[in-house]
C-alpha cells in the first residue's frame, strides 16, 4: 500500500499488436501488475509515434495499422519496483521501460467498505409489473431510433429502469426474418426493451407508448421483485450523478 513519501514512476512502452504468451503485451503487463499488488496502473493509447525501428505509426483514416504505441504507467515504492523489474524486462520484449524518482504527496484511498455495525444486506420483496416491448432496430420516432426514444421517455417519466437487448434472430407480424449477420448490411435486427416498475407507473406511460410504437408488441406480466440494498430507506431509486 502506498504512503506519502518518495516513490518511483514507471512507464512501460509497447506496440499495440505486440504479444506476450498469446495475449496483448499491454494487457499481460496490466494483469501482472494487478496480481502482484501494485497500487494502480493506467494504460494509454497513442495516436502517433515511432520506436527503435524508426517506423511511423499513426491513427490516420488512410492507415489501417493497429500497431500504435501503448503506455502502461504506474507509481510504486522503490522496493516494489525492484521486485517487479526483472519480469517486466522479459514481458516488454522490444519495448521500452523508463523510470524516475517522484514524490507521493497524497496516495489514493480505497472506498470505505460497509462497517460490520450496518448488519447484513436488507432484503425487500414485493409485487410489480414487467413490461416487454418488441420492436425493430430500424424503427424510428421523430427521426431517431425508436428504442432510444422510448428509453428517454421512460427516464423522463421516472420509470425505475429499462434494459435494451439486441436480438440475433427473429420475426414479427410481417413474418419477415430479422437476423444479425456479419456480412449483412441490414440494420433491422429485433430489439427488446425490458422494464420493471409498479403497474400504475407503467399504465400511465402507455398512452405515450401508443403514439410511439406503430408496429410492435407490448407485453405486461406480473413479477415478484427481490431487491438487496444497504440503504433503501434513504434512496428508493438509484441516484444518478452527471458530470
Amino acid at each position: 500500500m502506498l504512503t506519502a513519501g518518495p516513490g518511483k514512476k514507471v512507464g512501460v512502452y509497447v506496440a499495440e499488436d505486440q504479444q506476450y504468451h498469446g495475449a496483448a503485451a499491454y494487457t499481460a503487463i496490466l494483469d501482472f501488475l494487478f496480481f502482484h499488488g501494485v497500487s494502480g496502473a493506467t494504460v494509454t493509447r497513442g495516436i502517433a509515434g515511432f520506436g527503435a525501428d524508426h517506423h511511423l505509426h499513426t491513427t490516420r483514416l488512410v492507415d489501417l495499422s493497429v500497431n500504435l504505441p501503448v503506455k502502461v504507467e504506474f507509481i510504486e515504492t522503490a522496493a516494489k519496483v525492484d521486485e517487479l523489474l526483472s519480469k517486466l524486462h522479459e514481458m516488454v520484449g522490444t519495448g521500452l521501460i523508463e523510470m524516475h524518482d517522484t514524490t507521493i504527496v497524497k496516495p489514493a484511498e480505497k472506498k470505505q467498505k460497509r462497517s460490520p455495525s450496518e448488519g447484513p444486506p436488507l432484503k425487500r420483496e414485493g409485487k410489480a409489473k414487467m413490461m416487454r416491448i418488441y420492436i425493430g432496430e430500424s424503427d424510428k420516432w421523430n427521426d431517431k431510433p425508436l428504442h432510444e426514444a422510448i428509453v428517454n421517455g421512460l427516464r423522463a417519466h421516472d420509470i425505475a429502469g429499462v434494459t435494451v437487448y439486441r436480438g440475433i434472430l427473429g420475426y414479427g407480424a410481417n413474418r419477415r426474418i430479422h437476423k444479425d449477420a456479419r456480412l449483412s448490411l441490414s440494420h433491422d435486427r429485433p430489439i427488446l426493451l425490458s422494464i420493471v416498475d409498479t403497474e400504475e407507473k407503467l399504465q400511465a406511460f402507455m398512452p405515450i407508448l401508443d403514439q410511439m410504437v406503430q408496429q410492435g408488441l407490448v407485453v405486461l406480466s406480473n413479477v415478484d421483485v427481490i431487491k438487496y440494498t444497504h440503504n433503501y430507506q434513504k434512496a428508493e431509486r438509484r441516484q444518478e450523478t452527471e458530470v
